[in-house]
């Protein structure tokens, strides 16, 4: 219960102290192939909800996701408005119609600055403390 607390206590702060997620407790990485250096709320919550495909470069995007933890509980509220139940059932709907596939999911931040500095395009997110060598840091406006 005290965990949940103190989640919910985060996720709030986040969404009344700075309207970007990335501004606190997260940052915003992408793979050195994505040229643009700063991304709009709207453009990372449509690659997130797998409704954008490319961003203002115009070259394609895959959105990769920490599989738990509370900065992937506050990012995702934060950004999406939905739970991370509410998001997992958005994918499993978007695979059951066949009009999408569900996001890489990693343990760790360490295995996302890994797959997303190794694959052309990824875009994901860390906690703010995170070493991200090799791959680029997203400005979110």
């Amino acid at each position: 219960a005290n965990i949940q607390k103190a989640l919910a206590s985060v996720g709030a702060w986040i969404i009344v102290a700075a309207p970007s997620p990335a501004v606190s407790d997260a940052k915003v990485i992408a793979n050195v192939s994505v040229t643009v250096s700063q991304v709009s709320s709207d453009e990372l919550k449509g690659v997130l909800l797998v409704t954008r495909t490319s961003l203002a470069d115009g070259a394609h995007v895959e959105p990769v996701l920490l599989r738990s933890g509370g900065v992937h509980e506050a990012f995702v509220k934060a950004l999406t408005g939905k739970t991370v139940a509410g998001l997992d059932n958005y994918y499993r709907s978007l695979v059951f119609t066949g009009k999408g596939a569900m996001p890489k999911m990693l343990a760790s931040d360490e295995e996302m600055v890994a797959y997303v500095k190794a694959t052309r395009g990824a875009i994901g997110y860390v906690s703010a403390g995170a070493p991200t060598d090799g791959v680029k840091v997203l400005e979110v406006r």
